[in-house]
């Protein structure tokens, strides 16, 4: 039974299309009943905005995607959505031979979040840019909601540092990231939106070096009744797995609410997470956090220059004064094969440990916005486009498909050993009785 009628029904048009191309015709203010249609042969288009099916940024103009499960072959799972209601997919469009991605939404499962969830694939509609990942077409079948979205090969910046750089990224690719970053966070917010889930989960990249960010469902209009509010006071949907990358203005909940600046201070978080490989604040309770950052607790960029003497010692690190600042690919750009991303002995230029301060202000005020931060120092390193800047690190990262399948194997080599052991183990005959004196 198909569910989509009674979901959108006051927000979005929706149209039926038969897969024998007919169409069944109704009155203005009637609906058509499930029994009127077979689910089967049947596919519901969600017209969520009034060019949904209009070609996206970073869609192929010559390729159409049809609007029927039939035409796409699911490859490898790669993703669970947040609360659990969606999978997402490589899947192969048949008709074209490409490679895309599908994210399927149990709507029976969503909870009461369809609001969220039009809001998120209307944004991702609406926004034109080239930093901001887009999808090709959304539709209903069944009770699911397919979307078919383009592939980011290498996945996000944080299964990158999961499974190739555990230390963190060298400057200059941070650099080259948070720079597309803030471009498509200056759109969002001259567009009068807050992202609001700033982090390295959010930043995808593809085989050839694109940066796009997601995480839009979570994103707040500041415009109400045609203008623009100087601040929101809402809460996040899904506040407390961000709580690390939140501003101490969005957790405090009081009267002077926030605005775009708190998306700053995440990517001042995020920064600390491309570099350091952890997520500052996240081995603290949610209480000790909210008093750190209330406090103007701000987290480091983990290097030479930041980490204590007598901790050095302890790493067996006596003279690092000819240490080099990592400001350029060369070694630092595959894992694993230089000291550079040892945090005991690279060194982070000052423009960097400066950028992470502003991002990170306690005071909202004193932080820049999205558009004046492109023009901190720190970017002056990226005189190349970031697609080719990444490209020689793409040779030692793993596409995200490989990545699952290993994950997957592993696990099953895993299961099966447990298993092993303790089959051997019930096998095991004790002849002797143990005695304790």
């Amino acid at each position: 039974m198909s569910c989509l009628p009674c979901v959108c029904i006051s927000n979005a048009r929706v149209g039926i299309c038969e897969s024998n191309s007919e169409t069944t015709s109704k009155s203005e203010g009637t609906t058509t009943s499930a029994s009127q249609t077979q689910v089967s042969s049947t596919a519901v288009k969600l017209d969520i905005h009034s060019d949904m099916a209009s070609t996206s940024s970073m869609k192929p103009t010559n390729i159409v995607y049809e609007l029927d499960p039939k035409c796409y072959q699911l490859i490898t799972p790669i993703g669970i959505g947040y609360d659990g209601s969606s999978t997402v997919y490589t899947a192969r469009h048949l008709t074209s031979g490409t490679t895309v991605v599908v994210r399927k939404t149990n709507l029976e499962a969503v909870k009461g979040c369809f609001a969220e969830l039009r809001h998120e694939y209307y944004l991702y509609k609406l926004a034109k840019h080239e930093c901001i990942l887009s999808f090709h077409v959304a539709f209903a079948f069944d009770n699911e909601l397919w979307v078919i979205m383009p592939l980011m090969e290498q996945g996000s910046t944080r299964d990158m540092l999961d499974y190739c750089f555990p230390d963190g990224f060298s400057e200059i690719v941070i650099s080259h990231i948070l720079r597309d970053v803030l471009q498509a966070l200056d759109y969002i917010h001259k567009m009068g939106y807050i992202h609001r889930s700033i982090d390295a989960s959010h930043i995808l990249v593809s085989r050839s070096g694109q940066v796009c960010i997601s995480g839009l469902r979570t994103s707040v209009s500041m415009i109400e009744d045609g203008r623009k509010l100087p601040a929101v006071h809402s809460f996040p949907a899904q506040a407390v797995k961000m709580l690390p990358w939140l501003a101490p203005e969005v957790l405090e909940q009081n009267v002077l609410g926030y605005d775009a600046k708190s998306d700053v201070y995440s990517v001042g978080i995020t920064a600390c997470e491309l570099a350091n490989g952890c997520v500052p604040f996240s081995d603290m309770v949610p209480m000790k956090m909210l008093l750190e950052k209330l406090n103007g607790t701000t987290p480091k960029l983990l290097d030479r220059t930041t980490l204590g003497e007598e901790i050095q010692q302890e790493q067996g690190v006596t003279d690092t004064s000819s240490s080099p600042v990592d400001s350029g690919m060369g070694d630092s750009g595959s894992p694993g094969t230089s000291d550079q991303h040892n945090p005991y002995t690279r060194v982070f230029s000052p423009e960097f440990h400066n950028f992470v301060e502003v991002c990170l202000k306690r005071d909202p005020f004193d932080r820049p916005s999205a558009d004046k931060l492109l023009q901190h120092p720190f970017f002056k390193q990226t005189r190349r486009k970031t697609s080719e800047a990444l490209q020689p690190l793409m040779q030692f990262v793993r596409t995200i498909t490989e990545t699952m399948l290993t994950k997957a194997h592993n696990n099953q080599d895993g299961e099966a050993g447990v298993s092993n052991m303790a089959e051997r183990l019930e096998a095991l005959q004790i002849h002797q009785s143990w005695q304790f004196e």
